[in-house]
């Protein structure tokens, strides 16, 4: 049997976690269309009957401007360094550039296996396809690159046999029943901050934090979930309450619905917003909200 971990790394928003949650069969990572989304480390397994991959899904290569986006990089840098095979992430979107191929260097110098995937081909003109393999060629770099769309599935299932084909013999690392080594707490509060994401502009989204006060199953079956929004600024939070609070009802809700579609069950959700000044810069703001570093 082929087991192993793969880390799955490239810039903010190349496509990393949508790609995960695909091969995966299930949700283990939220998304979002802005840079930030993934900022732990994420473990998603994917079982089959002669191999288990433990893809590894890491924060988004990113400029560091605050103590916890430095931190997130350095979490991505700590699960480069120990997995049996790196799969870079390249938005095809977008279209490659110079950083792109510096980064995928860097990698590949690690001496790790690697390949490319080469994402959101659904969403771009057809002939750039050919002109961006060229560019892989013409760089020198030596590795296999698959062109994938993670939304309709294209090339996934030959991405996912050749991933498998790289990994050493071994026992399976988790029993066939895990999916992730997060836990349904971890998840609602990922789903809540995810639905933030979308729903808010700029920099709000990203200086909150979710606290999970309490997650417990009542005797009716259903979830009683109450937690915090922390935010950075008192004018973030009048814009996350919104107008007679109309913004917190309206996400939510949105964050309801899809706690309930996660959990199989009805979630009672409470909310409440609270500002803490600069917790993104604050290291034990960070580990009380549950982002620790990764040393090497």
């Amino acid at each position: 049997m082929k087991s192993g971990y793969i880390a799955v790394i490239g810039r903010a928003n190349a496509g990393k976690s949508t790609l995960i949650n695909v091969m995966v069969g299930e949700k283990v990572s939220i998304v979002s269309p802005k840079p930030q989304t993934t900022r732990d480390r994420i473990l998603g397994v994917l079982t089959e009957e002669d191999y288990q991959i433990v893809f590894v899904d890491t924060p988004g290569i990113y400029k560091a401007r605050n103590a916890l986006t430095d931190m997130m990089m350095r979490t991505t840098e700590t699960s480069a360094r120990s997995v049996d095979f790196i799969l870079y992430v390249v938005d095809g979107h977008d279209g490659l550039t110079e950083e792109d191929f510096a980064l995928m260097k860097k990698y590949k110098a690690l001496d790790i296996p690697m390949a490319v995937a080469y994402t959101k081909i659904d969403i771009m003109p057809k002939e750039n396809i050919p002109l961006d393999m060229a560019k892989f060629s013409d760089s020198g770099l030596d590795v296999d690159v698959f062109p994938v769309s993670a939304r309709k599935g294209k090339n996934v299932r030959a991405l996912k046999a050749f991933l498998a084909a790289q990994l050493p013999e071994g026992e399976k690392v988790f029993t066939e029943d895990i999916v992730s080594d997060k836990s349904e707490r971890f998840m609602i509060a990922e789903i809540m901050r995810e639905k933030i994401l979308l729903k808010f502009d700029k920099e709000i989204p990203h200086g909150v934090a979710i606290v999970i006060n309490t997650f417990k199953r009542n005797e009716r079956g259903v979830y009683e979930v109450n937690l915090d929004i922390v935010c950075e600024r008192a004018n973030h939070k009048a814009i996350l309450i919104g107008k007679q609070g109309q913004a917190i009802k309206e996400v939510s809700s949105f964050a309801r619905q899809d706690m309930e579609k996660f959990l199989d069950a009805k979630v009672f959700l409470t909310t409440y917003v609270k500002v803490k000044e600069d917790w993104r810069e604050k290291e034990n703001l960070m580990r009380e909200y549950g982002y620790e570093d990764l040393k090497d």
